[in-house]
C-alpha cells in the first residue's frame, strides 16, 4: 500500500479501566501475556503496507514510548517509513477539551506533510486483526467519501457500553453514529476505524473545531452523515474493545480458547510486538499447569488453571492462581490462592493467603504492591 498513511487514535471520552489506567495509555496495556494493546493496531497497519504511522498519546505517554521505540520491532523500514508519537497537552486543567481533535490540530504540521493522499486512522483500545489494504480498496471501489469499519454483536445489552455504534440503512450507508445505551441486544459497534482522502479529514478537523472545541472525530463525522457518503463495512473474526475494567479481564480470558485465538491469530498475518530475550518458563516437579496462556522467563512450581501468564512470573510451590490475569513479573507466593483477579506487574503475593473475587466482578491487584 502506497496511497495512505495511518493514524493510531487514542481512546474516547468514556473509555476508562480502572486500576491499570492510572498508571498507563490502554495503548500499553499487556495483552495476553506477551504483547501490548497497541501492538494489534500498529501490525495491522504495517502487514497491510502502511510505513508511515503516527500514534497519539493523551496522558502518561512514558511506557508507551519505551515500547514502541523506532518501529523496527514491527518490520517498519527505519529509510522509508516513520512511527511518530504525538500528543497534545491542550486542556489539562479541565479534560473536556483534551480530544482527538485538539490533538489533531497541535500536530497539524505533522499530518500535512504526510506524501499520501488517504488516512486510514484506528483505534489504540480495540484488538483485532483487519488488512487495511483490502479496506481501502473497497473504499475505492465504493467512491464514499468515508468508510468506517463495524462490527455486529448480539450481546450489546451487557457489553459494548462505552462505545458508539452505527446506525445503518440496507445499503449499509451510514445515517448516524450513536453512543450504545443498552437498549438493544443486536448492534453494529462502530470500531473507531475510519479510512478517507487527508484533504476531507483535514477539513473534518478544521470543522469539528469551528462547531464545538468539545466536538470528537466520531461526532464530526456523524454530524456529516447527511451531506456526505459515509459507508459502514463489516468486520469478521475476533473484536474486543478495552473500555472498562471487566473489558479488559474478559479479552484476556476469551483467547484462552484455541478457537477463538485462531479467528485473531494467524501464521500469514503476524500481531509483532517488542522482543524480550528471556529464558523459556521452566515446569517444575509439582507443577500443574491446564488451559492457559503461559509467556516465556516464568518458574512455576504451583497450580495454574484457565489464567494468562505474563513474562517473568513467578509461582511458588502450593501457589494456586485460577481463572486471572497475571501481568509481567509478578510473584505468588507459597501456598497463595489466587482467583479471578487482574494483579498488575511487579506485585508480590506472598503474605496474604487468600485473594478471591466474585466471577462477575474480578479484583484488582495494584502495580508494584506486596499483599
Amino acid at each position: 500500500m502506497s496511497k495512505a498513511f495511518g493514524i493510531v487514535n487514542f481512546s474516547g471520552r468514556n473509555i476508562w479501566v480502572e486500576g491499570l489506567q492510572p498508571y498507563r495509555p490502554i495503548g500499553a496495556f499487556s495483552f495476553l501475556g506477551r504483547y501490548r494493546v497497541i501492538d494489534f493496531p500498529v501490525s495491522n497497519m504495517s502487514n497491510s503496507g502502511i510505513d508511515h504511522i503516527q500514534v497519539y498519546i493523551r496522558r502518561k505517554p512514558r511506557s508507551l514510548v519505551e515500547h514502541l521505540g523506532t518501529g523496527r520491532h514491527y518490520n517498519i523500514n527505519s529509510k522509508r517509513g516513520k512511527l511518530q508519537v504525538l500528543f497534545s497537552e491542550t486542556g489539562l486543567n479541565n479534560d473536556i477539551y483534551n480530544n482527538d481533535i485538539s490533538a489533531f490540530l497541535a500536530n497539524m504540521e505533522d499530518i500535512e506533510k504526510e506524501p499520501y493522499p488517504y488516512v486510514i486512522v484506528a483505534p489504540s483500545y480495540m484488538i483485532y486483526s483487519m488488512n487495511f489494504d483490502s479496506l481501502l480498496q473497497t473504499h475505492l471501489q465504493s467512491e464514499a467519501d468515508i468508510t468506517l469499519l463495524y462490527h455486529s454483536v448480539d450481546n450489546a445489552k451487557e457489553a459494548f457500553l462505552n462505545c458508539n455504534t452505527l446506525n445503518l440503512n440496507r445499503q449499509k450507508g451510514v445515517l448516524s453514529i450513536e453512543e450504545n445505551h443498552g437498549n438493544a441486544k443486536n448492534k453494529h459497534i462502530f470500531m473507531d476505524t475510519y479510512v478517507m482522502k487527508k484533504e476531507l479529514f483535514i477539513e473534518l478537523i478544521h470543522k469539528a473545531k469551528s462547531l464545538s472545541s468539545m466536538y470528537t472525530l466520531a461526532e464530526v463525522v456523524s454530524s456529516e452523515c447527511s451531506e456526505l457518503d459515509i459507508r459502514g463495512v463489516s468486520h469478521r473474526g475476533f473484536f474486543a474493545a478495552i473500555s472498562d475494567f471487566k473489558s479488559y479481564y474478559d479479552a484476556n480470558m476469551s483467547l484462552i480458547d484455541f478457537k477463538n485465538a485462531t479467528t485473531l491469530f494467524s501464521d500469514d498475518w503476524p500481531i509483532y510486538t517488542r522482543t524480550n530475550d528471556s529464558c523459556p518458563t521452566q515446569y517444575f516437579e509439582n507443577a500443574d499447569v491446564k488451559m492457559s496462556v503461559v509467556s516465556n522467563g516464568c518458574l512455576i512450581e504451583g497450580t495454574v488453571e484457565n489464567s494468562v501468564i505474563g513474562r517473568g512470573c513467578v509461582i511458588k510451590e502450593g501457589a494456586v492462581v485460577k481463572n486471572s490475569v497475571i501481568l509481567p513479573n509478578v510473584v505468588i507466593g507459597k501456598g497463595v490462592h489466587v482467583e479471578n483477579q487482574v494483579v498488575d506487574r511487579d506485585a508480590k503475593l506472598i503474605r496474604v493467603k487468600e485473594i478471591v473475587s466474585a466471577p462477575e466482578k474480578p479484583g484488582y491487584i495494584k502495580k508494584r504492591d506486596t499483599l
